[in-house]
């Protein structure tokens, strides 16, 4: 598993750096101080884990997951335990208090090896240039924050300049335009409904027929998305109806 190490402070990268020497299934491929340098390395090297500082300066960590098309596992590390409780809202793997005790690594690099084991990414889905459903997201709203499997979320919906993401029981609202969101989903695992809607085909349950040549869909989540004229007949073809 290749792993970047991103913190301002260059002791706390080293000291990191010799504690992982001790597992050989984590491989270091880089260093960064800040967000702009990760980014940067993560475009590049397309890492599968990041032992990722919160509070540095320039942009949060936080702020660095949501520039992400796809985010990688994440378990976070910081000197502020004031942090802990929202770290664990967005659902890092794991939170580690500096310095880094051995026992917490070995308890959070288990973790990690375990979830890889369990979500391994279909190869062919990987491949694609396009987001596919075992991708990760970093989703923001506010102060709360969430990592989520595309597999995950049913319903993308514009609202004005923002796109409210439906997965469980949230509906948190995002800054980005459905164009832009749609160019960058597989069309194999996402479907543009219309103007409004990108649903998830995964998760249809029903299709209907409905007014001037139009669908009506159902999710299993409960919601009900018109398919417009000008959409159905590409997803009659996609869906061999």
């Amino acid at each position: 598993m290749r792993a970047l190490i991103i913190d301002d402070e260059r002791l706390a990268r080293k000291e990191l750096t010799s504690l992982l020497q001790d597992y050989p299934e984590i491989e270091i491929i880089g260093e960064a101080a800040n967000a702009d340098e990760a980014l940067e390395q993560i475009i590049e090297h397309k890492p599968d884990l990041l032992f990722l500082d919160i509070q540095m300066p320039g942009k949060t960590g936080f702020e660095l997951l949501e520039t992400l098309d796809s985010v990688p596992l994440v378990i976070f590390t910081t000197a502020y335990d004031e942090y802990a409780l929202k770290a664990f809202e967005v659902n890092a793997l794991d939170y580690l208090l500096k310095p880094i005790q051995y026992e917490r690594l070995k308890e959070a690099i288990s973790k990690v090896l375990t979830f890889a084991k369990n979500n391994k990414k279909d190869e062919h889905i990987t491949s694609l240039p396009k987001l596919g459903l075992s991708d990760q997201v970093f989703v923001k709203d506010g102060d709360k924050c969430w990592f989520v499997r595309l597999s995950e979320i049913r319903l993308f919906e514009s609202d004005g300049n923002y796109i409210k993401v439906y997965f469980g029981t949230n509906r948190p609202m995002i800054h980005k335009s459905l164009n832009a969101l749609d160019e960058k989903l597989n069309d194999r695992d996402f479907f543009r409904a219309s103007r409004k809607h990108i649903i998830n085909l995964s998760w249809l349950e029903t299709i209907e027929p409905w007014f001037n040549g139009g669908l009506m869909v159902k999710l299993k989540g409960g919601e009900r998305v018109e398919v417009s004229r000008r959409q159905a007949t590409k997803f009659k073809d996609m869906m061999s109806l």
